[in-house]
């Protein structure tokens, strides 16, 4: 097994095994907290040999800097199945997440486990940034 594609992205689909990936990223900055994200994806190809076939078990887990969850993990598997021909077979798997709440400022991780073995994990970096000064007197966008 092999791990292609393992990203934290704006959006992403698969059309007819064909996995498109938008805007992949690992920093979020904000102004204040908590921090709500409104939406996001993570996209995972993972390509698997012929004497892998049959059922895999996924596991993803989203954890704070402490490895507490922001999110409950999600539990699933994938159907491995080989044409006559083929010698390897690649699967698409997206897990889309909304409104995912943030705490506090930090390093976050998002683990992925496959058939009980863990297999990567990506960062997720929350900084705060000082909200912009406006000059005294100045509107801001769509202020009349």
């Amino acid at each position: 097994m092999e791990i292609e594609t393992f990203v934290l992205c704006d959006a992403a689909t698969d059309y007819r095994g064909k996995l498109n990936i938008l805007g992949t990223f690992d920093t979020i900055h904000s102004v204040k907290l908590p921090v709500v994200w409104p939406h996001c994806a993570l996209a995972l190809r993972v390509r698997f040999s012929r004497i892998e076939e049959g059922e895999h078990r996924v596991r993803i887990s989203f954890m704070d800097e402490d490895g507490k969850p922001v999110l409950p993990p999600l539990d699933g598997a994938v159907r491995v199945k080989f044409g006559p021909a083929a010698k390897t077979v690649a699967t698409n798997l997206i897990l889309n997440m909304d409104r995912i709440k943030l705490e506090r400022p930090g390093e976050y991780a998002i683990n992925l486990a496959i058939d009980g073995r863990q297999e990567r994990s990506l960062p997720l970096y929350l900084q705060l940034r000082e909200e912009p000064q406006r000059p005294p007197g100045s509107a801001e966008q769509g202020e009349s």
